[in-house]
């Protein structure tokens, strides 16, 4: 069995301003191969963020796997890490996720991403979304300051005209912390 689900395919006009966080697997119900990319770009500038992520997925229980294996970042600057990760969902629905990263160089990092959809109607929805990005230390090269160094929260209303086609529209802020 296999699976390729884009969770986000975004483009603002305003600014021709892109992005995307596609995901799959390939494998049975306990074990899987599974891949991860994201990014976000600009039309003018090109792609200005994105990375890869091939994971062995193990389900530990009902809604909840362990994931384990590579991240590689391709732009702004190229870096491999190995990866730790949950991705469970919680009653009533909450989806969360917890990666801990750590570079070839040494540095720990860690993002924590949660979403919940308010059904407004059967096919009408409304996700509230947020993802916070840590840092263990400050890394100059990245631009990145210890502790808190990004948090993005958005909010998405989506219709889904089948379960597998769900356009939508959304605003999300993002915001820098400490010396990031």
């Amino acid at each position: 069995a296999s699976k390729l689900q884009a969770d986000l395919l975004e483009w603002a006009p305003a600014g021709g301003a892109y992005g995307w966080e596609v995901e799959g697997w390939w494998g049975g119900d306990i074990d899987r191969l599974a891949f991860k990319t994201e990014g976000e770009g600009q039309k003018s500038e090109g792609v200005e963020a994105a990375e890869v992520q091939l994971l062995y997925s193990r389900a530990l229980a009902r809604y909840t796997d362990v994931q384990a294996g590579l991240r590689y970042d391709i732009e702004p600057r190229s870096r491999a890490y190995a990866v730790l990760a949950v991705d469970t969902l919680f009653p009533y629905w909450f989806e969360a996720e917890g990666s801990l990263f750590v570079s070839d160089k040494g540095d720990l990092l860690a993002r924590v991403e949660g979403a919940y959809d308010l059904r407004l109607t059967q096919r009408l929805i409304l996700q509230p979304r947020a993802e916070l990005d840590l840092a263990a230390q400050d890394i100059p090269e990245a631009g990145a300051g210890s502790g808190l160094s990004t948090a993005e929260l958005g909010l998405r209303l989506r219709y889904e005209i089948r379960r597998e086609f769900a356009p939508y529209i959304g605003v999300s802020y993002e915001r820098a912390y400490g010396g990031t």
